[in-house]
């Protein structure tokens, strides 16, 4: 099933700025952090040698630049999640797609490598694995999506067969060559499959519940052979 939805309801599920989800996304692990951290620090010297080189004139912006520079470890994931959202709603055309689970396996990814001195003395090569999940989603008229992710506790329960919903994106009117898709939502399990939180999820369970209600009562009063797609 897919039914495409309008620009304003497309513009309240893919927000702008980042959602909390988001911004945990981006703030990373404690290594992220220091990353960060440093970066500000860096900033903040060189605007005070600029300062130093500068003299007066500059001295109207070295507050700001400080201010800026300087907590650029707490606003940093802010930003980085409201380009990556902006660069989803780019996108001129979406919809609400539904579908089901069609295959669901385990890999070992790898992920990184790190240069390490063993007892020796010797140089290796360090691989950084990571457990994913590979989830295959499909509908009726043969569209099939894959979206892989770190494996959680949560997933041990999705199985082929469970209906599988989520948003998709295109540039063309009739959503006929789908460019980008989003994280996966599983209704029976209330579960969301991903690896970047796309959505505002409230409001596209909103959505995905007035569907399907609409949907029960639209195949109610209408034959199959007239039914039509609409837009929500």
């Amino acid at each position: 099933m897919l039914i495409p939805i309008t620009r304003e309801k497309f513009e309240q599920i893919v927000p702008v700025l980042a959602t909390g989800l988001q911004y945990r996304y981006y703030w990373g692990k404690f290594r992220d952090f220091l990353r960060r951290l440093l970066i500000s620090l860096i900033a903040v010297v060189v605007i005070l040698i600029l300062a130093l080189i500068l003299g007066s004139g500059f001295a109207p912006f070295r507050v700001l630049f400080e201010i800026t520079a300087g907590l650029y470890w707490l606003w940093g994931p802010v930003y980085w999640a409201s380009m990556r959202n902006l660069k989803l709603r780019r996108y001129a055309y979406s919809g609400f797609w539904q579908g089901r689970i069609e295959d669901v396996f385990v890999t070992e990814e790898l992920i990184g490598t790190e240069e390490q001195v063993n007892q020796q003395g010797e140089l290796v090569i360090v691989e950084h694995r990571e457990r994913r999940l590979n989830l295959e989603v499909e509908d009726e008229t043969g569209f099939m999506s894959q979206l892989q992710v770190p494996l959680q506790r949560l997933h041990k329960n999705i199985s082929p067969g469970q209906i599988a919903q989520m948003l998709v994106m295109s540039n063309q009117p009739d959503l006929g060559k789908i460019a980008q898709t989003s994280d996966i939502y599983i209704p029976s399990l209330d579960i969301w499959v991903n690896d970047y939180p796309y959505l505002q999820r409230d409001v596209f369970v909103q959505v995905s519940r007035k569907l399907r209600d609409e949907e029960r009562s639209y195949s109610r009063q209408r034959p199959r052979s007239s039914r039509r797609r609409r837009s929500y």
